[in-house]
């Protein structure tokens, strides 16, 4: 089972993180990245990072990337996505 939740972030603001990155797991054979799928159950293959589930933590990335590549589901990895914050929301990968 996977958890895309890191137990050190406040569950009651989740979307109070300071930090201007996130990460998103990446198919290393494909180079496309994945999202959580619409029914909440799964997961979805999508083209672009700006679609797939960002990660407020490198380590809830990491251990997600790990149990995938466990389960047989990669290869995949993480990259590092830098938002600016200051400037309307922007991104770049």
């Amino acid at each position: 089972m996977l958890h895309f939740w890191a137990p050190h972030l406040d569950p009651a603001h989740p979307d109070d993180c300071t930090q201007p990155e996130r990460y998103a797991i990446r198919l290393v054979e494909r180079g496309t990245f994945l999202a959580v799928a619409s029914d909440g159950q799964g997961l979805a293959e999508v083209n672009s990072w700006r679609e797939a589930h960002l990660f407020h933590a490198h380590e809830a990335a990491i251990r997600a990337a790990r149990e995938l590549n466990r389960e047989g589901r990669g290869p995949v990895d993480v990259v590092k996505v830098e938002l600016d914050l200051d400037a309307g929301g922007s991104a770049r990968a």
